[in-house]
């Protein structure tokens, strides 16, 4: 015998789980994930650059992906080529060797080792967990299921190096010589200022793992996020700086691809 179910369409399920309850919003937050797509004011997502959160004069407005009709989801910054400037002075300020490196700044590894330890017991905190869950559903078209997946991967990652494993993660190797005397030593080296364009159908997972393995090994990096889910990220470096970060560590440029592209 066969059975038949009529399956819920994407939409109302997604509709659905996003009813689960925040129980209270982190204390770092800028955004309540329940009023995305139907609050009148939306959103703005800012920029960080400098350890500033600054505002382009220009926005891209970011339309509610499961309801057209709804009001907009967030603005974004449209940040124009002329404004560009402070972003390309903060990268020329990092040398080739980076921010720190096995023989400069070394104490940075430990504190990166923290920061991470941080990051992984908050993303495992089911309020925290559930904060970005639903802002991951308001700006891609996932289940509660497949966020909540995209949440607990990251986590696991974060905590996988916290304590000692970011300084472990740099080991150094020796090699012998083929004469007396002689011998190699290599060491682990940043590029030092480094862009990061990431993309939209992980708007967490993806973004943080090429962040934190950026800044672990001392680079200075500039994120550019997809412009539909740019607020999931920008809400993620407040929890970094929350986490203990320094502001100046991490840059946030919200723009077109063309942009981006000057910019590299």
């Amino acid at each position: 015998m066969m059975l038949s179910m009529r399956l819920p369409t994407s939409s109302a399920a997604l509709r659905r789980n996003s009813r689960r309850c925040i129980t209270s919003l982190p204390s770092w937050a800028t955004l309540d994930p329940t009023s995305l797509g139907s609050a009148t004011t939306p959103h703005s997502v800012t920029n960080l650059v400098n350890g500033q959160w600054t505002t382009p004069a220009k926005s891209l407005i970011i339309p509610n992906p499961m309801d057209k009709d709804a009001p907009p989801v967030c603005t974004v910054p449209d940040t124009q080529p002329e404004e560009l400037t402070p972003f390309i002075e903060s990268m020329n300020r990092i040398p080739k060797s980076g921010v720190h490196n096995p023989l400069k700044n070394v104490e940075r590894y430990l504190q990166f080792g923290e920061i991470s330890r941080r990051a992984g017991q908050a993303l495992s905190d089911p309020t925290i967990a559930e904060f970005f869950i639903q802002t991951i559903q308001k700006t891609v078209p996932k289940s509660h299921a497949q966020a909540a997946g995209e949440v607990k991967v990251t986590a696991d990652f974060l905590n996988n190096f916290g304590g000692d494993n970011v300084r472990f993660l740099a080991r150094s190797f020796g090699v012998p010589g083929d004469h007396y005397g002689q011998f190699s030593n290599g060491h682990r080296w940043p590029y030092g200022p480094v862009a990061i364009i990431a993309p939209f159908n992980f708007p967490l997972e993806i973004p943080v793992l090429q962040l934190m393995g950026a800044l672990f090994m001392g680079n200075k990096p500039v994120l550019k996020p997809a412009e539909k889910c740019a607020l999931v990220m920008e809400q993620f470096l407040h929890l970094l700086h929350d986490c203990g970060m320094d502001r100046n560590d991490v840059d946030l440029l919200n723009c077109q691809g063309p942009v981006a592209e000057s910019l590299i």
